[in-house]
């Protein structure tokens, strides 16, 4: 659809269908998920999953940080590799993945909760990893289209004329006329007496601190204020009221259930939410007919990147998993463990694809990353899954 024989799924089109996806699916997905399947009960009794998936991030953005630092890919690139590595698809994936894997012959799980357990587990899991995509993730996406903005910039001021070097004669008789009343100012400015040379030197000294404080309380204030404009994003703005709604009995039966006075507005929001992953795929699908053609990312990063994602992040995921049940931090549910370990085996967030489509940076070495990220992910979660369901039975 994307290509030029069809002509559908044209650049403009693909950004105004991220917009849509941004602003419109993605918060009615998680506002619905969260307000009918997670309850204030659960979220007490699963207070883990919030620090499991804040160990996916950290280690991850720890390991993406290294990849950086050893690769060097181009700098508005850095967020983009770091984000893959650390951001996993902590909800729309597992909201396949789980209740497929509950209706398998043979599984480990309790077949007659395993599907609305899942369900459960797979929604709480994508607001939470939707709190931590939409600030973490989202900030390292920024951060990179503003690098980006900022070598544009520097470009055009290099290839911009030097209008000096048409100066006249009269110009350089000029400056040099400047600089001999320069001259004179500066021989009368030495005989000033010592007294006077300290008391400017300590004035000069405290302005100076004066600068670094306002300087400090400023970058603060920004800072701050960049963290709000973060969590104002659409998805968290969604997240944080399914979670208040999921928790609330009184709010929660105002629109969950048959006979809610207001169920007709679950609905409405339910039907919006199912258009999230189709139109993410597709946004996706389209910016690979540019993004084979003209992505500058180098094929090592995309091969440690797999790795890490596939190698080292699954491993970690077990022995953190294993360490909290041992400790009793987890409820004695299989599919809970199962669930905690696969967080660390999944491919990245499709979300981030959106976030380079709205800032528009690394769209199309995004898509590269997660041609082959997808790819491999079909041969390694079989794999993990195996081994986590082997570990848990």
């Amino acid at each position: 659809m994307a290509t030029n024989y069809c002509n559908l799924l044209t650049t403009d089109a693909r950004r105004s269908l991220n917009k849509i996806v941004f602003m419109v699916f993605t918060p009615s997905l998680m506002f619905s998920c969260l307000a009918k399947t997670v309850t204030l009960q659960d979220i007490i009794s699963w207070w883990f999953m919030p620090v499991n998936i804040g160990i996916t991030f950290l280690i991850g953005g720890i390991l993406g940080w290294i990849v950086v630092k050893i690769l060097k890919p181009q700098p508005h690139l850095e967020g983009l590799v770091i984000a893959t590595c650390s951001t996993g698809n902590l909800g729309n994936l597992l909201l396949i993945v789980v209740p497929a894997i509950c209706n398998e012959d043979g599984s480990p799980f309790d077949s007659a909760t395993c599907s609305s357990l899942g369900l459960s587990y797979a929604s709480f899991s994508m607001a939470l990893g939707g709190l931590y995509i939409w600030t973490y993730t989202y900030h390292l996406i920024r951060s990179s289209a503003v690098k980006l903005e900022a070598i544009k910039a520097a470009d055009e001021v290099s290839k911009a004329p030097n209008n000096d070097l048409e100066a006249s004669q009269e110009t350089h008789l000029l400056k040099e006329e400047v600089q001999e009343h320069v001259a004179i100012t500066v021989a009368s400015t030495k005989s000033i007496g010592d007294d006077t040379e300290s008391q400017a030197i300590v004035s000069l000294a405290s302005l100076h601190e004066h600068e670094k404080e306002a300087s400090f309380w400023s970058k603060l204030v920004g800072f701050l204020h960049q963290i709000v404009e973060e969590l104002l994003a659409p998805p968290t703005i969604a997240a944080i009221f399914g979670f208040i709604f999921g928790a609330v009995a009184f709010l929660r039966k105002l629109i969950i259930g048959d006979s809610a006075p207001l169920h007709v507005l679950q609905d409405a929001v339910t039907l919006l939410g199912e258009g999230t992953i189709p139109c993410i795929t597709l946004i996706l699908g389209g910016n690979l007919i540019q993004g084979l053609k003209s992505s500058r990312i180098k094929p090592w990063i995309i091969v440690v990147t797999i790795f890490v994602r596939y190698g080292i992040l699954p491993a970690i995921g077990i022995w953190v998993v294993k360490a909290a049940g041992r400790l009793g931090f987890l409820p004695s549910d299989p599919l809970y463990h199962y669930v905690l370990m696969i967080q660390y085996t999944l491919p990245p967030a499709m979300n981030i694809g959106t976030m380079t489509q709205l800032f528009n940076v690394g769209q199309e070495e995004c898509s590269v990353l997660f041609l082959w990220t997808y790819l491999v992910a079909a041969l390694a979660l079989t794999i993990w899954s195996t081994v986590f369901m082997w570990i848990l039975s």
